[in-house]
């Protein structure tokens, strides 16, 4: 990520200007399927790169229309295009307001629903727009005509249509050798004198994302007040995602309520304290809500003088008088239990709502006066929740094997995005009993061709005497008769959830279609099953999850139709860590790794990853800290103190500008392979961070992948 150097206007005023006469001929995306891929009716990589991707969706304030966004991709061109559409829900007719000739993200409703803003780069950057909801001519709002003008990366209308905030990059540090040496404007340097230099995918150079307000007057924006101050080395909202929905407005549009961690340097690496801040237009003042909390009128521990987790994702009320959010207690853990918290903009009291429901809170919204609505993953699902304050219980509202990853409410309707291990997302209306009706078929004409294999829901008893879900997907044609080769899929995080639902990424479908079968379980340090079965991983990474991976491929392994003979373990991350650790203790059980990112040496890996906080809580702590039984522990299994016991083929991905799990974690591993006289391969994108998003390095990750599994697992003797 390259962050754009710019001088602070002091003024951020833009005339309206309407569609530019500049922008290049639209984007050709031609994505129906080739005779011989419909006679094939195989899923390929190919195919799954000519499927749209729908989402960023919200409903029209009657609840009649559906606004959303959708990308659609040319692999040949190596670039996508993301466009805005709309579905009437009466008729389920599905219409696009903008072309391919530009990027369209981030829609929204104007509070009557007569028009929509959106982000748009046609006029060269990145600015706010706005149409008519039936479509039409655009007039772009932000931005200045002619000239340099900063990219805008996320924007919020106020209910009143009066003001606007948008999140924009400041240059707050000089941190480039030229800029601290002016003499020297040709030297290509960083200098730093404190930690996080570099951060996710880019390398710190003195930029910032920061919150600006200002008026909306028509056609034009006028104004622009940093809330951070321009000095702030530091981001609203976060790095390193910048989630805009970390920033809300009330509902009489004076007030907004924003996620910040005001921390530098160090202390900025080790710590995941974020707060809510509230800021006041009038007067230009900022609250931390999250500090001090008093009167919470729970145990001492709960009565803490602060709240040194996250907290993050503010949501106002509809009368404004309450912020709910999501609170983690634990200082430097980024997978705490997300706690629905609720601040009283009266009292300042604040109240755990969720203490008593044994899982996270995610997406909150209100969908009343009293009562807020949620998803929780929910044993290897994600579903829809309803918490009504008065009744103070949290109830499940979806269920079924699926994931809603998203949901929207207006009109006294509400629509969910969701998908499953077998299909991408779409659009459901939710009921009030919670039942389920399809709206939208955006890739139906990819389904309707091409054959999806079987996906198996499978309890496992561990070595520990419990319960862990498995999901076993078959390939497609399926024949019980025949035996086929076994893929033990390892998850990264290490603590996120092996979910039913979809991936562009490590697509299960698409092993499976190759003729695999395909094992992804549930093991110990995955949410989805209460915060004991979450927490257990920390600090034991070469203990119970491990096991749990071999027990679940133990188990698929007695099946007549598992070759137990041709069996394959692939990872990324976390699980790239996995297939490093079970290459040196798998017992003869794999015939080939595949490790995309994984952690090699965790002794070097400390010094090499800048979130200190999570390799405080996973490892226990720093190599160093010799008293500290747990870390000693971690660092005595880091799977490069076992190379000696590697005798099996591997595979290695990495991404050069991965600086969470540094691309030279791989390559020691791929030293240590090809030293030792191990089959090796390392496969190295110099233009892709700790996953793979482009079109064609997406392709060629894939062929590489199934070429070493159909080299060394399917072709096995």
């Amino acid at each position: 990520m390259k962050l754009k150097n710019w001088i602070l206007m002091t003024a951020f005023a833009a005339l309206g200007i309407a569609s530019c006469e500049r922008r290049p001929a639209p984007l050709t995306i031609d994505n129906s399927l080739t005779a011989d891929e419909i006679a094939a009716g195989r899923f390929t990589p190919e195919v799954m790169w000519k499927m749209s991707r729908a989402g960023q969706s919200s409903l029209s304030p009657d609840g009649r229309t559906l606004l959303y966004a959708q990308t659609d991709y040319d692999a040949a061109a190596n670039r996508g295009c993301t466009t805005l559409w709309t579905l009437d829900l009466a008729t389920k007719r599905a219409a696009r307001l903008t072309d391919t000739s530009s990027n369209s993200t981030a829609p929204a409703w104007s509070p009557d629903g007569s028009r929509i803003y959106f982000l748009s780069d046609r006029s060269g950057s990145m600015q706010v727009w706005r149409m008519n909801a039936a479509g039409g001519e655009a007039v772009q709002i932000t931005g200045a005509e002619g000239g340099e003008t900063p990219d805008i990366e996320g924007f919020g209308v106020s209910p009143d249509e009066r003001h606007i905030w948008w999140v924009q990059t400041v240059h707050v540090a000089d941190r480039r050798s030229a800029d601290v040496h002016a003499d020297l404007p040709k030297s290509k340097a960083r200098i730093y004198d404190d930690l996080m230099v570099r951060h996710w995918d880019y390398w710190d150079e003195g930029d910032h994302r920061h919150i600006f307000v200002g008026e909306l007057d028509g056609n034009r924006v006028t104004g622009g007040r940093d809330i951070l101050g321009p000095e702030a080395a530091w981001d609203a909202p976060l790095a390193p995602y910048f989630d805009m929905a970390e920033i809300a407005w009330n509902h009489a549009g004076t007030m907004l309520a924003y996620t910040c961690k005001p921390l530098t340097g160090v202390a900025y690496a080790v710590s995941t304290d974020s707060d809510i801040f509230v800021y006041n237009l009038e007067n230009g003042h900022t609250q931390n809500i999250c500090k001090p909390l008093t009167g919470n009128g729970g145990s001492p521990e709960e009565d803490m003088a602060e709240m040194p987790g996250y907290d993050k994702y503010p949501v106002w009320s509809p009368d404004d008088r309450c912020i709910a959010f999501r609170s983690m207690r634990r200082a430097g853990n980024e997978s705490d239990k997300e706690r629905l918290f609720l601040y009283d903009c009266q009292t300042a009291e604040l109240c755990d709502l969720t203490a008593d429901f044994d899982y996270n809170a995610l997406n909150v919204a209100w969908s009343g006066p009293r009562e807020l609505r949620f998803i929780a993953p929910i044993e290897a699902t994600h579903q829809l929740c309803r918490l009504s304050l008065d009744e103070g219980e949290v109830e499940v509202l979806t269920h079924g094997d699926h994931d809603i990853t998203a949901f929207t409410t207006a009109g006294g309707r509400t629509v969910a995005e969701l998908c499953t291990i077998s299909s991408a997302t779409e659009f459901y209306e939710v009921a009030a009993d919670g039942s389920l009706s399809q709206l939208s078929a955006v890739n139906g004409a990819i389904y309707d061709r091409i054959r999806m294999g079987e996906v198996q829901k499978r309890w496992v008893t561990t070595t520990d005497g419990k319960q862990m879900l498995v999901w076993v997907i078959l390939p497609p044609d399926f024949d019980p008769a025949k035996k086929y080769p076994t893929l033990l899929y390892c998850e990264g995080g290490p603590q996120s959830v092996v979910s039913n639902g979809w991936s562009y990424r490590w697509n299960f479908q698409l092993m499976a279609a190759q003729g695999y079968i395909v094992v992804a379980p549930n093991r110990r340090g995955l949410p989805s099953f209460g915060q004991e079965w979450l927490d257990q991983i920390s600090g034991d990474y070469s203990g119970q999850n491990i096991r749990d991976y071999l027990s679940a491929i133990d188990d698929v392994a007695r099946e007549p139709w598992a070759d137990e003979t041709r069996m394959g373990c692939v990872g990324a991350s976390y699980g790239g860590y996995s297939a490093y650790f079970l290459a040196g203790c798998h017992e003869k059980r794999f015939k080939a790794f595949i490790a995309h990112c994984g952690i090699f040496d965790f002794d070097a890996m400390y010094g090499q990853t800048e979130e200190l906080w999570f390799v405080n809580n996973d490892y226990g702590g720093p190599y160093w800290d010799k008293g500290n039984a747990t870390a000693q522990r971690s660092y005595a299994n880091s799977p490069h103190r076992f190379v000696d016991r590697w005798d099996t083929p591997i595979l290695i991905f990495t991404g050069e500008n991965d600086f969470r799990i540094p691309y030279v974690q791989s390559l020691e591993a791929f030293t240590a392979a090809r030293v030792r006289g191990i089959p090796a391969r390392l496969v190295e994108f110099e233009n892709e961070a700790h996953q793979v998003f482009k079109p064609q390095n997406s392709l060629l990750w894939n062929r590489e992948f199934f070429g070493w599994l159909d080299r060394y697992v399917k072709g096995a003797k």
